[in-house]
């Protein structure tokens, strides 16, 4: 899959987790999802590779949209940009004909790929901010537990050490 993209798919930076990789990578991912457009993994990974961010998971989080999810992310796709456009919209009846896809190019794909872009973008800019928050909440609890270790140990040390000079004290005495 990386080979049209040659060495700099391999550049380390694409592969390495950190809170802005991780942030942009999900938010590639979930903006692809909702694109009704053949090879969401392949045009995953050059947005990663042009926008440096993880590649792994740009090209996973693509994988929201499955046979599952794709219907409802579709339909509401279509909704949306039916809304946007100020369009009815219109009953789908599908046929297997030339005839009904020119009509349905011509009705169903513009509705279609506004409402994508406008959810995709909703959507990719929410994960974005909420993964930057949970990873910020995430490091910053590791922080305050470290801290109340340190704390813990520190008062133990304390209290061995005045226990330390207490026995010393009476030994002496």
């Amino acid at each position: 899959m990386l080979k049209p993209f040659g060495k700099i798919a391999h550049e380390a930076n694409l592969w390495h987790l950190n809170r802005r990789s991780a942030a942009g990578a999900f938010a590639v991912g979930v903006f692809l999802a909702f694109m009704p457009i053949p090879m969401q993994m392949l045009v995953a990974a050059a947005c990663a590779i042009i926008l440096r961010v993880n590649l792994p998971l740009s090209v996973a989080m693509v994988w929201i949209s499955n046979p599952l999810t794709l219907p409802p992310m579709l339909f509401a796709s279509y909704q949306v940009g039916s809304f946007l456009l100020n369009r009815h919209p219109e009953p789908f009846l599908f046929e297997l004909s030339l005839s009904w896809f020119r009509a349905g190019f011509s009705t169903i794909v513009p509705p279609l790929f506004l409402g994508a872009v406008v959810l995709g973008a909703c959507a990719s800019g929410i994960t974005y901010f909420l993964v930057r928050k949970i990873w910020r909440q995430a490091v910053q609890n590791a922080w305050n537990e470290r801290i109340q270790r340190r704390k813990e140990r520190f008062l133990k040390l304390k209290e061995e050490l005045i226990e330390r000079q207490r026995q010393l004290r009476d030994r002496d005495d």
